[in-house]
């Protein structure tokens, strides 16, 4: 006999397969981007030391530009490993962006255009973080291999319907 508890599927496991899954080149885009998160968040405290009326927070604030705009190179070069190897082009594409608005931005503070500068760091510190919770969130595998496992996935409940029976 079938009842509708037999359709239910089962609830999430607490630990996902995330760490089991993701590739080499995955976990190298996931450290890259945690170390840009990293570097940008420091970067409104330096200026908020300036603002206070400490002139040491300029050249704080300077050299972190510097480190995070290379963090942000660096960034760009795995996610084109990332796109070639694993055929995922959405890190890509908001990689681009991203050091895109970091490179107007870096220029736009050298020239003193705070008027640019300020708000262009807000719009790439949330989309940084927002990319740092993609790269985290689902396992980075082949295109193919992910298609693959969610094609099993459809057909897991045909097959145990035929088993039932």
């Amino acid at each position: 006999m079938v009842t509708a508890a037999d359709k239910i599927r089962p609830a999430i496991p607490a630990r996902s397969d995330v760490a089991c899954r993701t590739t080499p080149s995955g976990w190298a885009l996931r450290a890259v981007v945690s170390a840009h998160v990293v570097a940008i968040f420091g970067q409104p405290v330096f200026a908020g030391v300036f603002l206070s009326g400490d002139y040491e927070g300029l050249r704080l604030h300077e050299a972190g530009a510097n480190v995070t705009t290379s963090v942000g190179y660096v960034q760009l070069i795995v996610a084109i490993v990332v796109w070639v190897r694993l055929r995922r082009v959405s890190p890509l594409l908001g990689t681009l962006a991203l050091v895109a608005a970091e490179t107007v931005q870096y220029f736009a503070g050298m020239e003193g255009a705070l008027w640019l500068h300020f708000p262009l760091g807000v719009a790439t510190i949330a989309a940084l973080v927002v990319q740092f919770v993609g790269v985290w969130r689902r396992p980075l595998i082949r295109r193919d291999e992910a298609r693959r496992a969610q094609l099993r996935k459809v057909a897991e409940p045909k097959q145990q319907e035929t088993d039932d029976e």
